[in-house]
């Protein structure tokens, strides 16, 4: 009993009641909403998300762009050596461990629903600057390309453009762990409880919330769908919300255990059975065709990277573009506060080059062998008439693609078991790390947040996301994403202005003079040093 009044005073005391109050109470009476009219609501988000995507698309696309471009000049920049934290500060985790978990927090789910997916959607619908004739060998080439293009470089930019800032102040300067302190160039650091910087962070609160719940609504249709696949299993209304409220609990039980023994672990098997699943599925599958038509993709994405990154088809409807190159941008910013947010946690000690770098490079090159394998493999089945991977989606809807996949494949069944537990597993590392960065939110940037706190919003996100899967299903999830991804696009402009400010301040352009971006300067404002000690 004593250990529970403990609990709710360390949750109570620590809370920032402006920003858990309006984060709570909007969520909330966005869940009561939605559960009131599903039809309704999922409507509503569908006609707010045309209407950005045909009024902002310009704003979606120029901002990525931005990003893309200073993120590169980061990486290869004077101001690369700029580090994170003080002088003598080691990085906290290995590099191994360091790369799972911004991978697993990044990319996750998303990388399991639509690694089989995509490609195969674009080999039946063409993009409009590929230009060519569905179904054919061209079109399969670019269809993989664009794949590689929404989640090749430009998808890990945004989390970098919100992570570095607030790393930078946090370990620099004993700045609140928020997100909020992207601005602390302009405010200063000790002005970070005024009126624009409770707005980003309850901003930051609604982002996480929309894109969170996109993607555990992705992951849990596909973990759903493989069961009524694979098992005959057909859950309705009322079990779809049992299995995503025993998946929430999972990822609950892991963000308590702490960022070392929950998070860092699990990112860790993750990885391994990531890893483990795409080489079986290159060795067991279609090689030769992987490898000749990835090539030629891979040799597309690079070669037509500055066409894909301005294109807005704005010679046509800019329906497609709107429907996948907006969406996917739209998903990733509203990531980006707490994917953002959790990478400056795990980032202390490191230079601003090692954590491009591992982004822009690391990722990047995990990133494209998988989409190699599962598009170039779902393509080649279908082309061969060895599984009936479009006609299995127009029955199941896009979620079912990786299942036919395998079951195509020597020891389907096998993997189509790793490939369900993959889903599980994603899933939970997606979740944990944004309720971490809730947690943090909420708390006026404290980087343990309670249990309790962490509790409150892994359950908000888990009922969100099986209302948005039974009332409004993939089309309700691309809105919420598009629709709470918007004011971080606009926000990400200031957070590059503020490090422009800033490091230019640290470290000259044209200076000679590397001191300042080796180490630098404490800058301290005699607040006490963030600790690093785990849950």
């Amino acid at each position: 009993m004593r250990t529970v009044r403990a609990s709710l005073r360390q949750f109570v005391d620590e809370l920032d009641s402006v920003v858990f109050g309006v984060g709570f109470s909007v969520s909330l009476v966005a869940i009561l909403v939605f559960f009131s009219s599903p039809e309704a609501s999922a409507n509503r988000m569908g006609q707010i998300n045309e209407y950005l995507w045909t009024e902002f698309m310009w704003v979606y696309v120029g901002t990525m762009f931005l990003m893309v471009t200073f993120s590169l000049w980061l990486m290869f920049g004077r101001w690369g050596d700029i580090k994170l934290g003080k002088p003598d500060d080691d990085p906290e985790f290995s590099l191994l461990a360091f790369f799972s978990m911004m991978f697993s927090a990044g990319i996750a789910a998303g990388i399991v629903f639509w690694g089989p997916a995509e490609a195969l959607a674009h080999y039946e619908t063409v993009p409009p600057l590929i230009g060519a004739e569905a179904g054919t060998p061209a079109a399969a080439v670019g269809a993989i390309q664009y794949t590689l293009f929404h989640w090749g470089i430009s998808y890990w930019v945004p989390y970098l453009i919100v992570a570095l800032p607030i790393a930078y102040y946090a370990f620099r300067k004993d700045a609140p762990m928020r997100v909020s302190t992207l601005i602390a160039p302009f405010v200063g650091v000790d002005n970070l409880d005024g009126f624009w910087a409770k707005t980003i962070d309850v901003l930051a609160v609604f982002a996480t919330i929309g894109g969170i719940a996109t993607t555990l609504g992705f992951v849990g249709r596909q973990f759903l769908t493989g069961l009524e696949y694979t098992a005959g299993v057909s859950l309705g209304d009322a079990g779809t919300v049992l299995v995503i409220t025993g998946l929430t609990v999972a990822f609950t039980v892991s963000v308590t255990l702490g960022v070392k023994k929950g998070i860092a672990r699990v990112s860790l098997f993750n990885m391994a059975v990531f890893a483990g699943l795409a080489v079986a599925t290159f060795l067991l599958g279609p090689t030769n065709y992987i490898m000749n038509t990835g090539l030629q993709a891979v040799g597309g994405y690079f070669g037509e990277f500055l066409s894909m990154s301005l294109y807005t088809n704005a010679t046509g409807t800019g329906e497609w573009v709107g429907n996948w190159t907006v969406f996917y941008w739209a998903w990733v910013f509203s990531w980006a506060p707490f994917g953002g947010l959790f990478v400056a946690r795990i980032s202390k000690g490191r230079t601003i080059r090692q954590v491009v770098a591992t982004a822009l490079i690391g990722a990047t090159a995990s990133t494209i062998p998988w989409f190699l394998t599962m598009g170039g493999s779902a393509i080649f089945f279908e082309r061969n008439d060895i599984a009936p991977m479009l006609q299995m989606v127009d029955q199941y809807g896009v979620s079912v693609s990786g299942f036919p996949l395998f079951g195509a494949l020597p020891f389907g069944d096998g993997l189509a078991a790793v490939f369900m537990l993959l889903v599980v597993t994603f899933f939970v590392t997606s979740a944990d790390s944004s309720t971490l960065a809730l947690g943090m939110l909420t708390t006026g940037g404290k980087q343990h947040p309670s249990t309790i706190n962490r509790i409150i919003w892994g359950g908000l996100m888990g009922g969100l996301a099986s209302l948005l899967i039974v009332g409004g299903g993939i089309d309700a999830l691309r809105s919420s994403a598009i629709i709470t991804g918007f004011p971080f696009a606009l926000i990400s402009v200031v957070a590059i202005a503020g490090m422009v400010w800033e490091y230019q301040s640290v470290s000259p352009l044209l200076s000679s003079d590397p001191d300042g971006a080796v180490g630098g300067s404490n800058d301290s404002v005699g607040m006490s040093s963030p600790s690093t000690d785990d849950d």
